[in-house]
């Protein structure tokens, strides 16, 4: 890794690519995020690609760029999807670097410099900043530490497949790294950032800070909302495995990038409350192109090293028991995570607690029968083979996280912990065990988030084990009315407790 590489004279550091179409007022968020960038604007360009608008975004684009030097807009034909107005923001863009961001989400206001000096200081082809979703699942575990040198085969890379990265524009015009025109194509992200995590010489991952906040937009008009055809997204599923089989051989390497898509794209809508909520016939086929990649693509070792609960799940596909699915669909939709506070000691800045926390499916613990020294999950259904369910290696790697929630951005912080699981026996049966979860973190608000603490923080404990990730909400909110400034605690038990009362005693009159 070399030293600082400095910008060339003249040459834009960051060059960030917007498609836009019928924005309306929902763009604001993201033009404000520019404007307030600590990225001096002679140093940075923004590049509004307009597909083809019907409403009046095309001229609060061009007033925008009229005020702004560094924005620039293009108008083109509606092409009805992303990757026409991306590829033109590319051939268009002058920066070392392109972002790729999409004109509903927004920046943190030190994201472009902090992602810039990321890539320069570690030679990057390509900067993954730290993710914030709303209503849009983001990838977790990729962001608990920083990686500058992160990999496909030591880092959990395949988790971030969308495209709001910052890329090195040689990079891309280098290895002709570009995004499928020719209508609406789903995942349209997944073949090209697959390829370029393949071809990168250095790929960092910058987690100590959240750079942008992707969202989920509650009126269902996200360029690419809207329910998706079965048989062409599963024909775009196949093209992304096409990539990996052309970078990998036969093996634990393959098999593991291939979970990504079995576990993302396939299983995930054949579970819980998705499936449930699932229009039957689109259900139906889902299942059989989930069916038929299991059985055409899938080496045995990808479904094998998925957790139990997901290994059942593509058990049953595998196979077409979709009544099955919808069976076992009804009962994780009760899974939940639940916590509790059993302790709290606070000093000055700093704050100590500790956390109990256990997966229930109805109020009920997700059990575990004791079977010839293995621990097997417990289901509500028949003839699913037992070494499907054998979780013996997932339960001892089971494991509980606190995490800080910042209430007015939706950053989150791993906190650092110890915790350990107990296993309970009895209740329903002597053979049969569940997990209780306890954890205790120490979290110093001087330091904490690199000092930038103003505002609201939430607690989650976080539980990972047997194929759910679920968090439990707690009763504490942390508030700080400056940066580093000693938090004000507000525990919401105390408050349930006196609203409690209050009600208690209402009913006694």
């Amino acid at each position: 890794m070399g030293g600082i590489l400095k910008a060339k004279v003249g040459v834009p550091k960051v060059s960030v690519v917007v498609p836009a179409y019928n924005c309306g007022p929902h763009i604001e968020k993201l033009v404000a995020s520019l404007l307030r960038q600590s990225l001096p604007a002679d140093e940075f360009e923004a590049i509004f690609v307009d597909d083809g608008s019907t409403d009046d975004t095309a001229k609060r684009l061009d007033r925008l760029a009229a005020e702004h030097p560094h924005i620039r807009v293009l108008h083109i034909e509606n092409s009805g999807w992303p990757s026409r107005p991306r590829n033109l923001g590319i051939e268009h863009a002058q920066g070392e670097y392109v972002f790729f961001a999409d004109d509903d989400d927004w920046f943190a206001d030190e994201a472009l410099e902090r992602l810039y000096a990321c890539a320069t200081t570690n030679d990057a082809d390509i900067v993954v900043g730290k993710m914030a979703g709303y209503g849009r699942p983001v990838p977790r575990e990729l962001f608990r530490k920083n990686r500058f040198d992160a990999t496909l085969a030591n880092s959990p890379l395949i988790d971030s497949l969308t495209c709001h990265k910052l890329f090195r524009r040689s990079f891309l015009n280098e290895h002709g790294l570009r995004f499928p025109e020719g209508g609406k194509r789903r995942l349209e992200d997944h073949s090209l950032v697959v390829r370029a995590y393949f071809l990168s010489r250095h790929t960092s991952v910058l987690s100590d800070y959240t750079c942008y906040h992707h969202v989920h937009r509650g009126d269902g008009r996200n360029v690419t909302a809207g329910e998706m055809d079965p048989s062409s997204y599963f024909a775009s599923v196949r093209e992304a495995l096409d990539v990996v089989d052309a970078h990998t051989e036969p093996g634990p390497l393959r098999d593991r990038l291939h979970r990504r898509w079995l576990r993302n794209e396939m299983l995930s809508r054949l579970r819980g409350k998705r499936l449930l909520e699932a229009p039957e016939a689109w259900l139906d086929q889902v299942a059989l192109e989930t069916q038929k990649i299991i059985q055409d693509r899938f080496a045995p070792g990808v479904a094998a090293g998925l957790p139990p609960l997901l290994r059942a799940v593509a058990y049953l596909a595998e196979r077409g028991r979709v009544a099955d699915l919808r069976r076992l669909a009804r009962w994780e939709a009760g899974i939940a995570a639940h916590g509790r506070i059993d302790d709290l000691q606070h000093a000055d800045h700093a704050v100590t607690v500790t956390v109990a926390a256990e997966l229930r499916s109805a109020d009920q613990p997700v059990g575990f029968r004791a079977d010839d020294g293995r621990d097997v999950l417990m289901l509500p259904m028949e003839e699913i083979a037992p070494e499907v369910l054998d979780a013996t290696a997932q339960v001892r790697k089971a494991r509980l996280d606190l995490v800080a929630r910042h209430r007015e951005t939706g950053g989150e912080i791993f906190l650092p912990m110890t915790f350990q699981t107990e296993r309970i026996t009895g209740g329903t049966g002597a053979d049969i065990v569940h997990l209780v979860h306890r954890a205790t973190a120490t979290i110093d608000f001087a330091a904490l988030n690199g000092g930038r603490t103003r505002g609201s923080w939430m607690l989650k404990a976080r539980i990972s084990n047997v194929g759910w990730t679920e968090d439990a909400r707690l009763p504490l909110v942390f508030i700080c009315r400056a940066d580093g400034s000693r938090p004000r605690i507000r525990d919401e038990r105390k408050v349930w407790n006196r609203v409690r009362s209050a009600v208690g005693r209402r009913i006694k009159r």
